[in-house]
């Protein structure tokens, strides 16, 4: 058994990658469109040196291998954010949702405004455990699908509805999303996707305690703490607080000060 203060550098990465990375995120997604083609440059660019930082790793067991192929699931999925939030990869449909559409009609028009996006992820998934599944060193394809999991549950409870939704992120030219939001109440699914996600954490946690190498323990204690990351997201969504203050750096002026 590793000792377990030996987590706290760990869980510091994790902590200061997802605020930071959020917040570049953010910054790019704020500004004219016109750099939205530079944007996707820079983004391709980073999915490419992170999906080569995954295969460099793919076979060591030292600390810092865990610590770059974790990097580099990071890398290829903000360039996944960003071809979302820039508008290149959303969906088929990209109008509001009409007045009193319900059911299955509001359901599969919302999944048509994002399905180009899921379908990309999917396939990204896809391709990262496959290579995980030949590898010593997953860490990074393992945080990518985790990162896919929350999203999605992000997704399903915004569509069926959260008591508070901190939608300042989301660019002007997406706002048509907005439209298919459910109303603002805590329903049973969020409860349930927070005691499922804290679940994910604690088994981490679990592993990373009682990791037999310090390798597996830092792998095991980033993916522990990205999972409570994303409890407390979906922790705010039930609470009145505005997580968008927390990247008010990024984000600047507000955004009717910038549209086209």
């Amino acid at each position: 058994m590793v000792n377990g203060t030996a987590l706290i550098l760990p869980f510091v990465v994790v902590v200061v990658l997802w605020f930071v990375s959020t917040g570049l995120v953010a910054m790019l997604n704020h500004r004219l469109r016109q750099s939205f083609g530079r944007a996707l440059i820079i983004a391709g660019i980073c999915a490419f040196g992170g999906l080569l930082l995954l295969v460099m790793t793919s076979h060591s067991t030292e600390i810092w291998a865990a610590y770059v192929s974790f990097l580099g699931g990071l890398l290829i999925w903000a360039w996944h954010e960003i071809s979302f939030l820039t508008g290149a990869v959303a969906g088929s449909h990209r109008d509001p949702c009409p007045e009193g559409a319900r059911g299955w009609q509001r359901f599969s028009m919302a999944t048509m405004a994002l399905i180009h996006h899921e379908i990309a992820i999917v396939m990204t998934a896809a391709l990262l455990l496959s290579l995980a599944a030949l590898t010593t060193n997953p860490a990074g394809a393992y945080a990518f699908v985790l990162l896919a999991i929350f999203r999605l549950s992000s997704k399903l409870n915004i569509y069926h509805g959260v008591p508070n939704m901190s939608d300042e992120l989301l660019p002007a030219h997406l706002c048509y999303l907005k439209s298919y939001f459910g109303p603002r109440e805590l329903r049973p699914m969020l409860l349930l996707s927070i005691a499922a996600i804290l679940g994910i954490a604690l088994y981490f946690g679990y592993r990373a305690l009682e990791a037999g190498t310090t390798h597996e323990m830092v792998e095991t204690g980033l993916l522990c703490c990205l999972s409570l990351l994303a409890a407390l997201e979906h922790f705010f969504f039930a609470i009145p607080f505005r997580d968008s203050r927390l990247w008010h750096w990024a984000l600047g002026e507000p955004k009717e000060h910038r549209e086209i």
